[in-house]
């Protein structure tokens, strides 16, 4: 999951960030309205948590901005203003979800979980595939009954395979959902990650390599 955070408080997006790459998002961070609409113009995201009130280029011109893209991009306004006009403003931009601060982290990340599932073709919150269940609100992750101790980024890369629903995933498609815009693109990191999945997984095995096409879940 592909999240981009545009919140103009430092401290609070940096948090924001730490919280949900422990939740295995892959997240980008930017503290203006500019930043926002460049990273939006190269990447393809499947929330954004926007502050409404952002410097550079205000928030409401961003959400518009993204509508007009078109595409599956979920937006997730957040303010200070708590009045019911500001929420039902907020929403006729185009935002997909409203969230006043000061606000719960768990209920934020709850948000931005369901507006990726509206993001994508609909699939339940739980996987499964190959006797793997996968728990995405509750983060976690069981083979035949065994729990698997995953790591952030492991569990990431289970879920897009996961929902691929058995069709070929290329390393460039985890590299892009699974880490954030600071990963190499010549890094070996999915390589990595994918072999110590396998480990974790155990046998028989089940995440296939497709030579010169990625990898699937048999």
């Amino acid at each position: 999951m592909r999240v981009l955070v545009a919140e103009d408080e430092v401290l609070m997006a940096d948090a924001l960030a730490v919280g949900l790459r422990q939740l295995s998002m892959a997240v980008d961070v930017c503290y203006d309205g500019a930043a926002a609409l460049e990273r939006i113009g190269v990447n393809a995201y499947d929330v954004v948590v926007l502050d409404r009130d952002l410097p550079e280029v205000h928030g409401d011109q961003v959400c518009r901005e993204i509508l007009a893209r078109g595409g599956v991009t979920r937006v997730l306004m957040l303010t200070a203003a708590a009045g019911v006009r500001d929420r039902v403003d907020g929403l006729g931009l185009g935002a997909d979800d409203y969230l006043t601060k000061p606000f719960a982290f768990d209920e934020l990340a709850a948000r931005v979980q369901a507006l990726a599932r509206r993001a994508r073709p609909a699939l339940p919150p739980v996987l499964e595939r190959a006797g793997i269940v996968l728990d995405v609100p509750r983060h976690q992750a069981s083979r035949d009954g065994r729990f698997l101790s995953l790591s952030p980024k492991e569990f990431a890369v289970l879920h897009v395979l996961m929902r691929a629903e058995g069709a070929v995933v290329s390393a460039e498609e985890l590299l892009e959902k699974a880490w954030d815009e600071h990963a190499d693109p010549f890094t070996n990191a999915v390589r990595v990650a994918v072999m110590t999945l396998r480990r974790k997984l155990g046998d028989p095995p089940v995440v296939e390599t497709v030579p010169g096409a990625g990898y699937r879940i048999a």
